[in-house]
C-alpha cells in the first residue's frame, strides 16, 4: 500500500536593514562574539524596544509580492521558553495577529507549474546562538544576532515531495531577493528553512508531524525530508508510532536525530508585549510601497511567454533572479533573438557563473559584449562550437569575441567553393559511409557531415555543407 507524503515548511528570511528590529545595533554579519548584543536586545532594566519602520516596510512588500492580505492592525506577543541563547526568556514575535495572511508561491517542478499557498508571514526577532566548537567541551553563547529581525513565513501543507518542497524554497529565497528584503545567503543564516513532515495512507486524515530545525542548504533540505519520511514510513509498518517532535538533520551521517518533544502554542505563554503598541499600517504606506516595487518574477514570466513565445521552464530559469532577467533583457534589446539568448544564458552562460560560485550580479562578460559574440553565431561568421571556446576566452578577459575569433582563426568558412573541395575529399575517402547512405542509412549522412567538419577543423558552416552534400549524394558519382 502506497503512502503520501505531507510537508509544510516554516522559513525564517533575515530582513536587509542595517539595525536590528527593536533596536540601533548593528546586524553586520562576522563581528566578534557579544559586540552587537545592545541593552535593548538583552532586555536589560529600564530598556524599551522601539520597531523598526523598515523591518516593517520590507514585510509590506513581501505581502504585496505573494498577494496576501497586509494587516490593518498587527499585534506583537511575547514567546515565553527558555534556552541559554535567549537571554531574555521570551522572543518578541507575532501571533494571533501576523502581518501577512494568506498569500501564494507559484513555481515550476519541471514542466508543471506548482502553486503552494501560505499561512502567514510574521515579524519576530532572531535569538542568539550556541557555540559549541573551541571551549573545550563547554558552550559559549554569542548574542550578536539577538533581536535580529526576521520575516517567519509558513506555508500550508501541501508539498507531497521532497523535489517539491526544494522547488518551493528556492522560489521563495528567488522571491525575497528579488523583492531586496533578504539577501538570501544560507551560509550566514540569512535563509533557513524548518520542514515540518508527515506521513498518511492517502486521503487519511493527517499523520503526527515532526519539525526539522534549520536546514540552511537545498541539498540539506530535501536529504532531511527524503530521511525522514523513510524514518516515518519504517516505524509505522513495524507497529510503532511517530511522535511529535522537533529534530536535527545531520549532514555527516545523512540521517535526522531526535532534539526534544515538539511544543504546542500553549506551551509557549504567549501574550501580548506590553512594552509595544499594536502595529498599525495605512493603506497610504501600503500604496506607496506598491510603488516602489520592482516588476515580479511572474509577470516577467508571462511577458516572456507571450512577447517570445518561451516555455514556461524557460522563462522560469531567465527569472531566478533580477540580475538574471535584466541581463537577459538587455542581450535582446541589443538585436539577438530571445530563444537564441536564453538558450546561451540558462546554458553555458549559467554554466560558466556556477562553476565560478558567483551570479548574474557580477558577469564576467557584460551584456553587450555577449550580445555582439551571440550576433556573430547568429550571422554564420563562426560555428556554435567555436562561439563555446570564445565565450570562455571573453570571461578571461576585456577582449571583444571578433578579436579572439581574428587571433585564433576561428572564423567559420561559408565560401562554397571551399567546402565543395572538402565535400569531395570526404566523398572520396569515405565510400562506404557513402553506400550506406544509399542504402537508406540516415545515420550515415550525419556521419559524413562530421567527416567534413572534421577535414575543415569545425570551420565549415554545417548547414552549407549539408546542403552540398546532400546536392552530391543525389547525383550519380559515376
Amino acid at each position: 500500500m502506497t503512502w503520501e507524503v505531507v510537508i509544510g515548511l516554516e522559513t525564517h528570511a533575515q530582513l536587509t536593514t542595517a539595525s536590528k528590529i527593536f533596536s540601533g545595533a548593528s546586524t553586520a554579519f562576522g563581528a566578534p562574539p557579544n559586540t552587537q548584543a545592545s541593552a535593548v536586545d538583552l532586555a536589560l532594566p529600564g530598556t524599551l524596544p522601539v520597531l523598526n519602520r523598515g523591518a516593517v516596510e520590507r514585510a509590506i512588500r513581501f505581502g504585496l509580492a505573494v498577494g496576501g492580505a497586509i494587516a490593518a492592525r498587527s499585534v506583537f506577543a511575547r514567546k515565553n521558553y527558555f534556552y541559554p541563547d535567549l537571554p531574555k526568556g521570551y522572543q518578541i514575535s507575532q501571533y494571533e495577529q501576523p502581518v501577512v495572511a494568506g498569500g501564494v508561491i507559484a513555481f515550476m517542478l519541471g514542466d508543471e507549474e506548482r502553486r503552494v499557498r501560505l499561512t502567514r508571514a510574521h515579524l519576530e526577532e532572531d535569538a542568539g546562538k550556541s557555540l559549541h566548537e573551541d571551549f573545550h567541551g563547554m558552550t559559549g553563547i554569542d548574542l550578536n544576532r539577538a533581536g535580529t529581525p526576521l520575516l517567519e513565513i509558513v506555508s500550508e501543507p501541501e508539498m507531497r515531495s521532497a523535489a517539491e518542497a526544494v522547488a518551493y524554497a528556492k522560489a521563495l529565497h528567488a522571491l525575497v531577493r528579488w523583492i531586496g528584503i533578504c539577501d538570501g545567503n544560507m551560509q550566514e543564516g540569512s535563509f533557513r528553512c524548518d520542514a515540518n513532515v508527515s506521513v498518511r495512507r492517502p486521503g487519511e486524515p493527517l499523520g503526527t508531524r515532526c519539525e526539522i530545525k534549520n536546514l540552511n542548504s537545498f541539498r540539506f533540505l530535501e536529504r532531511a525530508i527524503e530521511y525522514e519520511v523513510r524514518r516515518q514510513v519504517e516505524l509505522i509498518e513495524d507497529g510503532g508510532k511517530v511522535v511529535q517532535e522537533t529534530r536535527l538533520f545531520d549532514p555527516d551521517r545523512g540521517e535526522t536525530r531526535s532534539m526534544r518533544s515538539k511544543e504546542d502554542a500553549q506551551d509557549y505563554r504567549y501574550f501580548p508585549d506590553p512594552d509595544l503598541l499594536p502595529l498599525e499600517i495605512s493603506p497610504a504606506w501600503i500604496e506607496e510601497t506598491k510603488r516602489a516595487m520592482p516588476a515580479l518574477p511572474q509577470a516577467l514570466r508571462e511577458r516572456y511567454a507571450a512577447q517570445h513565445g518561451l516555455a514556461p521552464a524557460m522563462a522560469s530559469l531567465l527569472t531566478e533572479s533580477r540580475e538574471k532577467a535584466a541581463f537577459f533583457d538587455a542581450v535582446v534589446a541589443a538585436g539577438v533573438a530571445a530563444r537564441t539568448a536564453a538558450n546561451w544564458i540558462n546554458g553555458e552562460y549559467a554554466a560558466l557563473l556556477n562553476d565560478r560560485g558567483v551570479d548574474f550580479s557580477t558577469p564576467p562578460v557584460d551584456a553587450a559584449r555577449f550580445a555582439r559574440l551571440l550576433a556573430l553565431v547568429s550571422t554564420g561568421a563562426i560555428s556554435g562550437k567555436a562561439a563555446k571556446d570564445v565565450f570562455l576566452a571573453m570571461a578571461e578577459g576585456d577582449e571583444d569575441a571578433q578579436a579572439i575569433v581574428t587571433r585564433l582563426g576561428l572564423a567559420q568558412i561559408s565560401d562554397s567553393s571551399a567546402i565543395e573541395a572538402a565535400v569531395d575529399q570526404v566523398l572520396a575517402a569515405q565510400g562506404r559511409l557513402v553506400e550506406d547512405y544509399r542504402a537508406g542509412k540516415e545515420k550515415a549522412f550525419n556521419a559524413l557531415v562530421g567527416q567534413v567538419m572534421k577535414a575543415t577543423q569545425g570551420k565549415a558552416n554545417p548547414q552549407e555543407a549539408s546542403k552540398i552534400l546532400r546536392a552530391k549524394l543525389g547525383s550519380d558519382p559515376n
